[in-house]
């Protein structure tokens, strides 16, 4: 980085961050008081949102931020935060120079706990290296941990994968109805929404039976009938259904015959 901010009295400097979704929407935002386009992206001016300082260490040690903003802006809306939009979105913000356009990057992580109070929100950010207190070494267990058709599973997943549609909703029970023959297969497994308000948001399917799915996340009035999803099968990670189901037992991530606690506990009782 050639320039030097703040060397002077006065700067023509100003703080940017945007956020990338994981439905592929990316948001940026700035302090300064119009709106700013570089790197390909457009930065609202956000007076109603406060970055707080930045703190960056050379220790392991996460490098916690925070964000804090009224629910006022178009971009951020309650019922997004409430519908999950932001969890875990990617973050990275700096400072430009708002003549020159000469910036920096000084922060980057992920959206951690977000919090709602009236009509204002604060979110927590982690810094990527908070990547580091993650424990690589994998804990035994009887299931599988591999990501059904992700990594360690290795089958693909444009074999359990179908585009299907919408054909009844029922948001009380928080089902949906797709034009499927059956349903059953899909329990467990994903649902990804490629049309309405909420295109690229993905749910998890938590029950299915033949004639509808359960999804994770409230169903919104926006979700309506004709919207195309795309569906992917499920896993329960057990040995069984990685055998008989899948073929797939080569691969299985994880122990099951090994004892478990209950077995070392076990002690000899006289008769």
């Amino acid at each position: 980085m050639s320039r030097v901010f703040f060397a002077g009295e006065l700067d023509t400097a100003a703080a940017w961050w945007r956020v990338f979704r994981r439905d592929g929407v990316a948001l940026g935002f700035t302090t300064h008081d119009r709106d700013l386009w570089f790197d390909g992206l457009l930065h609202r001016a956000a007076p109603g949102m406060l970055p707080s300082a930045i703190r960056r260490t050379i220790g392991f040690e996460d490098d916690e931020s925070e964000v804090e903003g009224a629910l006022t802006h178009d971009s951020i809306r309650a019922a997004d935060l409430s519908a999950g939009l932001f969890d875990g979105a990617r973050v990275v913000s700096g400072i430009v120079d708002w003549e020159t356009f000469e910036r920096a990057m000084l922060y980057g992580g992920s959206i951690g706990a977000i919090a709602q109070e009236g009509g204002s929100f604060s979110a927590q950010l982690h810094s990527a290296k908070a990547d580091l207190a993650v424990d690589i070494v994998p804990v035994s267990s009887p299931t599988c941990r591999a990501r059904f058709c992700g990594p360690g599973c290795a089958l693909a997943p444009a074999a359990f994968e179908r585009v299907s549609r919408i054909v009844a909703v029922d948001r009380a029970r928080n089902r949906l109805t797709l034009d499927l023959a059956s349903h059953e297969d899909y329990a467990l497994g994903e649902l990804r929404l490629m049309g309405g308000a909420r295109t690229g948001m993905t749910m998890r399917i938590l029950d299915a039976d033949s004639t509808s799915v359960t999804v994770d996340s409230p169903i919104e009035d926006s979700l309506m009938v004709g919207v195309q999803v795309r569906i992917r099968e499920g896993c329960d990670r057990t040995i069984a259904s990685c055998a008989d189901r899948f073929d797939n037992a080569h691969n299985f991530r994880g122990e099951p015959f090994l004892p478990g606690n209950d077995l070392l506990a076990q002690y000899p009782i006289p008769r």
